[in-house]
């Protein structure tokens, strides 16, 4: 059996202090709290200050938790709740549209799945949340790309791979896609990452109508795209749910 790090976990330790009790400590309350000497918790609280989990104080010289952690455990609030109020609307699609459904966010450079419906059938599939996608060739990653200005920076800067012949990778040609998607409201992906594999995506916005996030049906291309024309009920079933979800999670009307 692996055995525990006690740096990270007298570092853990030292964050759960500070998030309790009183707002600020200073060294010798934490030192002593933890049973720790003083030069040990001197240095754990340097090395969490200076990656941003720690503030000091200037003036009393206490501590007390830092901004970063305040970004990151914000950045999971967000994931959470907007996978909670995806879950009815989601299901509702893919029984509507009898197709696979996901939600991805930006993460990485790519999409992370964090929610993903079974197409409502007895066809063996697998689980594909914490999987991710490319952000230039999938519909939910071409649609964060249009929306969200850090993933079109991402998808600009990086090295846009060829998947299949219909993959779109020069610049000029992928930013006039964009422009398209932007003006539309939706993204498809018609074979341009898996072949036999076509897909529908439409942004979700929240309170401050920022992008946090897109919402796609996912199926084989002869249902989605019977004759290579994607299918009009889809596309407005994709958007109301992209809709019905930013207003849960209190965009409006968009």
């Amino acid at each position: 059996m692996a055995k525990n790090i006690q740096s990270l976990e007298r570092a853990a330790a030292m964050l759960r202090l500070l998030a309790g009790g009183e707002r600020r400590l200073g060294l010798s309350d934490i030192a002593s709290s933890l049973g720790l000497a003083k030069g040990t918790a001197h240095g754990i609280l340097r090395t969490l200050q200076l990656e941003g989990f720690v503030e000091q104080d200037a003036t009393s010289g206490r501590y007390q938790l830092g901004a970063e952690l305040l970004r990151l455990g914000n950045s999971y609030l967000d994931v959470h709740e907007l996978r909670a109020r995806a879950l009815v609307w989601t299901d509702d699609l893919a029984r509507s549209s009898g197709e696979s459904v996901h939600l991805g966010v930006l993460h990485q450079h790519g999409v992370l799945i964090v929610h993903h419906v079974f197409r409502p059938d007895d066809s063996r599939q697998v689980l594909e949340v914490g999987a991710m996608q490319p952000l230039h060739s999938t519909a939910l990653g071409k649609v964060l790309s249009a929306y969200d200005p850090v993933a079109h920076s991402e998808v600009m800067e990086a090295e846009r791979r060829s998947f299949t012949a219909r993959t779109v990778t020069a610049a000029d040609e992928f930013e006039a896609m964009l422009d398209l998607i932007r003006a539309q409201g939706w993204a498809a992906d018609a074979e341009e990452t898996w072949e036999g594999v076509a897909a529908v995506a439409a942004p979700v916005h929240d309170r401050r109508r920022m992008p946090v996030g897109a919402v796609a049906v996912t199926g084989a291309v002869e249902r989605v795209a019977p004759g290579g024309v994607l299918r009009p009920e889809l596309i407005a079933a994709v958007r109301d749910c992209a809709r019905a979800v930013s207003r849960d999670l209190g965009a409006g009307r968009f």
